[in-house]
């Protein structure tokens, strides 16, 4: 009866936040729920005591510096306790995360599997545990309990791990088990479609998703990055000041603001919206690349870094992180640093061409031209984002002198720019169309070259060179002069070429599709 109202009374104090006295009334309590409740008031009593120490004029970005003193104190007891099995799936949970703070992730990925096996319904093991897989391979190995949670964990980390065709199958199966109405599991479809950088397709789940439950916070500032992505301020607006009368205390809605306040490019803002997140929860790993990214903004290249750390140290898996830190470097014109964090973010999301690109750009300025060919040919197999993989490539093969190949991606790119419905008035087609024009001109093909010089015609920044072209073109064949049958029909775009009548020719692609940088 007595260990009962010590428990009663120290449930209270945890409540309160005052972890010290919680610990001190559970002593001599000997049941297992109050044992989870004596330790893990002890483990907080350290945290709080850990981000006390710090000095607030620092901000969070010194936040992980000062250590917990208390958690080499608590692995020794929960050890004694481990190996004589008298820990219960929430003392093993409370064990593995002592572990994973003193760095000991082997053997803290091994007790959370025991902690899964014990008390497989404790979300919470699970997450940890997630935390700590780097891979596939890695997943192989680990002796999960054959549970239906495994099935919600796999689901999880195959998201997490970009394997997001096997994680969009793991939540269809489980839609078709019973859980259909899950907003968790629609939610994290839409999180699953937003790392695939399908943006109508989250953006459609997640408007669904706010008609379903309109007071959900969880994973709205997903839903904002995709708003801010799109520039959709009027939307992005309502959302800041629908979660901020739901809970302007929480996370997510610190990174909706903030993200309103970036997309306004008001950056100090936006940066202290993302440090009163950190100060809610310093392991938001969102709000640390946010911020990092901010900060990049700002030209405050040392604060970003050590945001992107900071990030790294949350989740190695942050693609985001890893790819800022080497933005970063290539501002600080340290390209040796930079090639390695575009590394480790390409490891990270392998096809993605934004991390092929700047590893190509990386590459070129180390004067590495053929890796660097080889990451932008790879980075337009793979479906070129933003339209610049052949322009690089093209480019780099006129400084080899290649000009065959170089009039190759230039016509690719052109096909590529039309067929998708893009504007004409794309930064690079008026560049693409000058070489041609010179190219052409100098195998005197008069068509083609006529044909792209009057569309040099339509750019501000060619119109005077084509103008000159023509004349050129116009002067040869009044001289007599004839074209030339002797160049390679791939080479050719057609001989009419007008706003509505674009190059359609495939062309063969260079030698250099199986090879990843």
């Amino acid at each position: 009866m007595r260990e009962w109202r010590d428990f009663s009374d120290s449930k209270s104090y945890f409540d309160l936040k005052e972890y010290d006295r919680a610990a001190y009334f559970l002593r001599g309590c000997k049941s297992q729920k109050a044992y989870f409740l004596y330790m893990y008031s002890r483990y907080l009593s350290g945290e709080k005591k850990k981000d006390d120490e710090t000095v607030d004029s620092l901000g969070p970005l010194e936040k992980g510096q000062v250590k917990n003193e208390a958690l080499r104190e608590l692995r020794v007891e929960l050890s004694k306790k481990h190996k004589a099995r008298e820990l219960d799936g929430f003392g093993l949970y409370l064990y593995g995360v002592v572990l994973r703070k003193l760095d000991l992730v082997k053997e803290a990925i091994d007790v959370f599997v025991e902690a899964a096996h014990v008390l497989p319904l404790h979300w919470g093991a699970w997450l940890e545990l997630c935390n700590l897989i780097t891979d596939k391979e890695m997943l192989k190995f680990l002796s999960l309990p054959d549970t239906w949670m495994k099935e919600f964990f796999l689901a999880h980390i195959y998201t997490e791990l970009q394997l997001i065709e096997e994680a969009l199958q793991k939540y269809q199966s489980l839609i078709d088990a019973g859980f259909s109405k899950s907003t968790y599991i629609i939610s994290q479809i839409a999180v699953a479609y937003h790392n695939i950088r399908d943006i109508d397709k989250a953006l459609s789940i997640f408007n669904e998703l706010r008609k379903q439950d309109p007071y959900r916070i969880e994973n709205m500032d997903t839903f904002s990055n995709l708003l801010y992505v799109r520039s959709m301020k009027p939307e992005l607006s309502y959302l800041a000041h629908n979660l901020c009368e739901i809970d302007k205390y929480r996370v997510e809605t610190c990174c909706v603001i903030g993200n309103y306040y970036s997309l306004r490019s008001q950056h100090e803002k936006a940066a202290l919206y993302f440090q009163r997140a950190l100060k809610l929860n310093p392991r938001y790993l969102g709000a640390w690349t946010l911020m990092g990214h901010e900060y990049m903004e700002m030209k405050n290249t040392s604060a970003a870094i050590q945001a992107y750390r900071h990030a790294i140290e949350v989740n190695k898996r942050d693609y985001r992180a890893w790819y800022g830190l080497g933005q970063t470097y290539e501002i600080l014109k340290m390209p040796f640093y930079c090639l390695y964090y575009y590394r480790r973010a390409h490891q990270l999301r392998p096809n993605d061409s934004r991390m092929l690109v700047a590893l190509g750009e990386c590459y070129e300025k180390l004067n590495q031209l053929v890796e660097a060919k080889k990451c932008y040919w790879r980075a337009y197999a793979v479906g070129d984002v933003e339209k610049m993989a052949l322009v690089k490539l093209a480019k780099l093969h006129e400084q080899l002198n290649e000009s065959e190949q170089a009039a190759q991606c230039y016509i690719k790119y052109i096909q590529d720019i039309y067929s998708c419905g893009e504007i004409v008035e794309h930064l690079e087609v008026s560049t693409a169309f000058r070489y041609l024009a010179q190219y052409y001109f100098k195998c005197k093909l008069w068509d083609e070259a006529s044909a792209c010089a009057q569309k040099c015609c339509a750019f501000n920044d060619t119109r005077e060179e084509g103008k000159a072209l023509l004349r050129q073109i116009l002067q040869l064949r009044n001289q007599g002069e004839t074209s030339s049958t002797d160049i390679a029909a791939p080479f050719f775009l057609p001989a009419s070429l007008s706003a509505n009548n674009t190059p359609t020719r495939r062309v063969s692609p260079l030698n250099l599709s199986s090879v990843t940088p």
